[in-house]
Parts: structure tokens; C-alpha cells; sequence
């Protein structure tokens, strides 16, 4: 079992975020939100030009861990627009990208993104997306528009381990960047004549938070293995992963928050950017409820093989 991703899929992931930095950084996404009709513009060519649509992640594994750093690096920069989506894309040439709905108003992070979209439901029911319209403002849907599925034929099971994996990914560069936030803001700030990050109490809170993401780190990378073996149990692993960053995510989130004080909800402040627009991630298909729901019904009794399993069976 091999959980380190290849020296180059680190390397572009690296030039990922360097890539979009230069390309405005944090100010994508505000760019975005005050002209949605420009988020493909912004975000397209630029990882265009780095071979970001050029890679098969269902073919060669190396370029699964690459699209998986590119997921992450996306993350890091709450990127507005659907990387993991497309390339989580299926084999037909009809569709630029996948996306796993789910609940009775399926609903996916991609309006203004004029692309053909593929969904694959939580039962394997396969479909294509027809997006009409967020009901309300941008700021509030953070891109997030219904759509009407048109079902498509066969089966879209074998899709699900990818599409769900890497948009954790994503989440996961999300978490990588709160912490950063909130580290960076307790050392500048002081209280009683101490910089915040002296205190043991949220010295203790911070360690909480890394604990957390690091555990979704570790099973991000297990479940991308799980994945590049084709084990019969990557849609578990996914789900596992999935329910793991959705756990974290409000215990990071709202330890950053809570260091940042009143100001971490003002659009002064990037962690209010990259905190709403994390919402989605968090929520769709399914939120915590149904995805623990959904593995728990997947696994029964039998529990997941993990990474503490019979050496022999690995």
C-alpha cells in the first residue's frame, strides 16, 4: 500500500496554487461572484495552460494523483468553478463532467459554467443535467444551481468512487487554508499584552484542528489508492472519506472561526470567503446525516476493511 502521492502530482499541485496566485489568488472567487457570467473566463485557461483538462485520471495513476492535487490546490484558493467535477468526467465523449446528485432537488455548484454535465445518483442511476437557474442571488447560492435530470441508460456505479473522492480533495485544500488563516491570525493578534497563539487554550484548539485534518488527509490519499487497485469497496472508502471531511470541516471551520472572532464572518476577511463557499461541498449530494446513512447501509454489519486490515489481504 503506497499513500504518498507521486513526487509528480505533488510537483503540480504546488504549481497549481502558484498558477492561480498569480492569476489573482483570493480574489477569484470575489471576481467571480460579482460577475458570475465570468467564472469560466477566470478560471479556464488557467489551468488549461498547466494541462489540467488533459489529464485521464481513470486511466493512469498517476494522473488520479494529480488530479487530486489539482483538486486541492483549487481548494486552497476556494477556486469558483467545478474542477473536481470535470475531471471526475465518465468515459462518454457527450458530457465535459460528472456530478453526483442526490435527494429530491438535485443540485450542483456549476451556474454560469455553459458544460455538458453527466450525474451519476447515489444508487448508480445514471443521467444528464439540465441546469435551471439558482433562486437567488449569487452571494447567498455560491454558485449552486437545480437541476431537471434526464435519465440516461445503464448503470453509473463504477462512477461513483471517483466523483465522490475528489471534491473531498477539494474540501481538504479548503481546510489546508483555514488553518493557515487562523494560525497566521493569532500570531499577529494580542491580548493582555501576549500574542494569541501563546495561550494554551488556543494553542490546544489549533492542535484539534490539525488532528482532524490530517485525518482527512490520510484517507483522501487511502481512498485515491483504493481507487487506482479497483477494490470492490472504493465506493465505502469514498463515502468513509466523504463523512471523515464533513466531520472535520465543521470542527476546523469553526475553530477558525471562533479565533478569528466576529470578524472571520466579514467579507473583509478571507476565511468569510472560504468558509461559504465550502458550504456547498458540505451539503451536497448529501450532508453528514445522509452520508453517514448511506455508508452505514452500504456496510452493515461487515464494517470497512480500512488501513489497519489483514496485511495478507492487502
Amino acid at each position: 500500500m503506497r499513500l504518498e502521492l507521486a513526487t509528480e502530482a505533488q510537483e503540480f499541485g504546488r504549481e497549481v496554487v502558484r498558477a492561480l496566485r498569480a492569476a489573482g489568488g483570493d480574489e477569484l472567487v470575489q471576481r467571480a461572484e460579482r460577475e458570475p457570467a465570468r467564472r469560466r473566463e477566470l478560471i479556464e485557461p488557467v489551468l488549461g495552460d498547466l494541462g489540467a483538462w488533459d489529464l485521464a485520471p481513470r486511466r493512469d495513476p498517476v494522473e488520479l494523483e494529480a488530479a487530486a492535487a489539482l483538486c486541492r490546490g483549487a481548494g486552497y484558493w476556494a477556486t469558483p468553478y467545478p474542477v473536481a467535477e470535470r475531471l471526475a468526467r465518465s468515459e462518454d465523449p457527450e458530457f465535459d463532467g460528472l456530478i453526483v446528485v442526490g435527494g429530491p432537488e438535485p443540485a450542483g455548484q456549476v451556474a454560469e459554467v455553459d458544460l455538458r454535465w453527466a450525474t451519476v445518483a447515489l444508487d448508480g442511476a445514471r443521467g444528464a443535467a439540465v441546469p435551471i437557474g439558482p433562486e437567488v442571488a449569487t452571494r447567498d447560492a455560491a454558485f449552486v444551481t437545480r437541476f431537471e435530470i434526464r435519465p440516461l441508460p445503464g448503470d453509473g456505479s463504477a462512477d461513483l468512487a471517483l466523483a465522490l473522492t475528489l471534491p473531498c480533495w477539494t474540501l481538504l485544500g479548503m481546510l489546508d487554508r483555514a488553518l493557515e488563516l487562523a494560525r497566521a491570525h493569532v500570531q499577529v493578534r494580542e491580548q493582555f499584552g501576549r500574542s494569541l497563539s501563546e495561550f494554551q487554550g488556543v494553542q490546544f484548539q489549533l492542535t484539534d484542528a490539525e488532528v482532524e485534518r490530517r485525518g482527512v488527509d490520510l484517507l483522501a490519499r487511502y481512498a485515491l489508492w483504493s481507487i487506482q487497485c479497483g477494490r470492490p469497496d472504493a465506493v465505502d472508502d469514498a463515502l468513509a472519506l466523504r463523512l471523515a471531511a464533513l466531520e472535520a470541516a465543521d470542527i476546523v471551520f469553526r475553530i477558525a472561526h471562533q479565533l478569528h472572532g466576529a470578524t472571520g464572518f466579514c467579507d473583509e476577511t478571507t476565511l468569510s470567503w472560504l468558509s461559504r463557499y465550502s458550504l456547498p461541498l458540505r451539503r451536497l449530494p448529501v450532508g453528514p446525516v445522509g452520508t453517514e446513512e448511506l455508508l452505514s447501509g452500504r456496510i452493515g454489519r461487515r464494517g470497512l476493511a480500512g488501513l489497519f486490515s489483514d496485511p495478507a489481504g492487502v
